[in-house]
């Protein structure tokens, strides 16, 4: 008798929900929204950990005494746990494991456990750091992130991604955790270097390329307001840019990354492939202005899209400050393709533009009209630069 085969099918779901705060000056003591959020589901006092990117600290020296300050105000509900742990900004942080024990040090140390919190407050970088240690200890702990640039304010803060580079690729040790509560605080934004304020505005050209014509036509008419440093154009471009990540993430019925498709990193192919050749001397949001406009390039050589949205791209970007081309944008960057698709496994899938506002996705890329694209922006960039 042939044996038979035994099979328990198990299929369950879980659901998620969280909120994204937008505020100013988090930290003074009349503003209750952090210590409302960490007594929220707690009858008793509730604990945490502090994790500061050093960037913030030395724009904001007097931030670590207004966190002090906060918690001993709300002290009958709220205590923080231990003094402030401060570690670098920017990709120090996701490439060197040591912080990531560092953190987990004090998650033991102190005691943090599931109805605990840890608090993380940087850039990007920072808060995918953080997040990933917060997530593999005890097999998650509560997070709350609180974005501290343009860029992680609209897009790498707010998603469910963490994550920390290993053999030399961006993001290979990871993994999907769903923050507590993410709190914008536009304060943060005032003493941003030039760089970094642009670095975000490409996520939004990004996000409003494959989902939003109106967004684009919204931005191209802030360049000026935005390269000014306006206040209210850079909360509402954060804003939207934030609503249609998060509606994404709802509604795509893949929150979690398992099939082959990524929209919403469309440019970011080349984007992680060009940081990596640069030693990191390309910030992430700089790296994906370039990719947008590689992608926007192949999209029209390929006969997608056509020349006027094309140039309408390519000058979007190259008003806002942004270069699109790059010296090490050259055949290596063909091995981002590799990399990406391994990235998520699967087939590889890339998004490109059939119109502005309109993206749909590919399974290949021809490399030689990749190579021609890279020719194409860098000899757009250098008439631009001369006129």
């Amino acid at each position: 008798m042939m044996n038979q085969k035994k099979i328990i099918k198990q299929s369950f779901q879980v659901n998620f929900d969280f909120n994204l705060i937008f505020t100013s000056k988090l930290f003074e003591t009349d503003n209750n929204i952090l210590v409302d959020l960490l007594s929220s589901n707690s009858t008793s006092k509730t604990k945490a950990i502090v994790v500061v990117d050093t960037g913030v600290i030395d724009s904001h020296p007097q931030l670590k005494e207004d966190i002090d300050n906060y918690f001993k105000q709300y002290n009958d509900s709220i205590t923080l746990e231990g003094s402030v742990l401060e570690i670098p900004g920017g990709e120090q942080s996701k490439n060197d494991e040591t912080f990531i024990q560092s953190i987990l040090e004090n998650i033991n140390t102190f005691g943090i456990d599931r109805h605990s919190y840890v608090i993380a407050i940087g850039g990007g970088a920072v808060l995918d750091a953080v997040g990933f240690a917060a997530a593999i200890a005890h097999r998650g702990v509560r997070l709350i992130r609180i974005p501290t640039t343009v860029l992680s304010q609209n897009d790498s803060g707010i998603g469910v991604k963490n994550g920390i580079n290993y053999f030399g690729k961006k993001n290979f040790a990871g993994s999907f955790a769903v923050p507590f509560a993410v709190i914008n605080d536009d304060s943060f934004l005032s003493t941003l270097h030039e760089r970094d304020w642009r670095s975000g505005i490409s996520e939004a050209i990004k996000v409003a390329l494959i989902k939003d014509y109106s967004f684009f036509e919204w931005i191209e008419s802030k360049v000026s307001d935005l390269n000014n440093r306006d206040k209210d154009a850079m909360n509402e471009l954060i804003y939207r840019c934030a609503d249609l990540h998060m509606k994404h993430i709802q509604n795509s019925g893949d929150a979690f990354e398992q099939g082959s498709s990524r929209p919403l990193d469309f440019g970011h192919w080349a984007a992680h492939k060009l940081e990596q050749l640069s030693n990191f001397e390309v910030r992430h949001g700089e790296a994906v202005a370039i990719g947008i406009a590689l992608d926007s390039t192949y999209s029209y050589l390929k006969g997608y899209l056509s020349k006027p949205e094309l140039v309408r791209v390519l000058d979007c970007i190259i008003g806002l400050g942004f270069n699109i081309s790059y010296h090490q944008m050259n055949e290596q960057i063909i091995k981002g393709l590799e990399e990406f698709r391994e990235h998520l496994g699967g087939k590889l899938t890339i998004m490109l533009l059939k119109s502005l506002g309109t993206g749909f996705e590919v399974h290949e890329m021809d490399k030689n009209i990749v190579l021609e694209s890279i020719n194409y922006i860098s000899s757009y960039h250098s008439k631009k630069i001369a006129i």
